[in-house]
């Protein structure tokens, strides 16, 4: 599909929350279309403008140890929380090749120092015998999984998402299950994707994780940095389903 009809879908979509498509120059803040006209600020300098977009001419491209933040308090429509909450995050990314290893956020609440976990968007988690696929985050308690050192509940995919192309990323949680696509398909892994987690997300409150995207709070510091391009961001106030996520590639 022509990428400016996903865009009128996206943006035209009853469900929708908010919808980046970062075309804006380097230094200026990244404004959400939809509903709610919620703006991303860039952190850690200037976030460069590439000449390479999903839709429009352009993207932004994160380096790594750079990421977007947006206040807790001024979102109050992406703190999704309790055991009816609903939600979809969708994003387009290219992942730049590199050395380092760490799992790559893409976006969400979720901040670990804290133990205010929410939901979050991330690719590579090195969990579950799992690297390179799309990860579905969500946590009912905040804290690290009973018996782990982190968090362990995830939908995993099975496909590794290749470096150096541009992939749709996407995460859905209906209240019952956490599910993962890639390129519009959900990738189905036995046990791991879909990912029945019934008990619902944790509710933050006013002290509760920031939205951030390309990292999280972790450790008493930013990291889990995502580094490449990223070409639009979309989240939605439902589980999208098979059928519509095929339609927003």
């Amino acid at each position: 599909m022509h990428k400016q009809d996903v865009k009128n879908r996206i943006s035209g979509h009853s469900s929708l929350v908010a919808f980046w498509d970062f075309q804006e120059p380097a230094g200026e803040l990244r404004q959400a279309q939809g509903p709610y006209g919620y703006v991303l600020s860039e952190q850690e300098g200037p976030i460069e403008r590439a000449e390479e977009g999903v839709f429009g001419p352009y993207s932004a491209k994160l380096r790594f140890g750079q990421w977007l933040n947006l206040p807790r308090a001024a979102c109050p429509a992406l703190d999704f929380h309790g055991k009816d909450t609903a939600l979809t995050i969708i994003a387009w990314v290219k992942r730049e090749q590199r050395d380092n290893r760490e799992c790559q956020a893409v976006a969400g609440m979720w901040n670990e120092t804290d133990k205010k976990r929410q939901y979050c968007l991330f690719l590579d988690l090195h969990i579950w015998e799992s690297a390179d696929q799309v990860c579905g985050h969500v946590s009912s308690t905040g804290g690290p999984t009973p018996g782990h050192p982190w968090c362990m509940t995830t939908a995993i995919g099975a496909t590794p998402v290749a470096q150096g192309e541009w992939h749709t990323v996407a995460f859905t949680y209906d209240g019952a299950y956490a599910r993962t696509y890639l390129d519009g398909r959900l990738d189905v892994r036995e046990t791991y994707n879909p990912y029945a987690y019934p008990e619902g997300l944790y509710a933050g409150g006013a002290a509760g994780a920031d939205f951030t995207v390309g990292a999280v709070y972790r450790s008493g510091a930013m990291g889990n940095f995502f580094a490449g391009h990223l070409g639009g961001l979309a989240v939605f106030n439902r589980a999208l389903g098979d059928d519509e996520l095929a339609q927003l590639v």
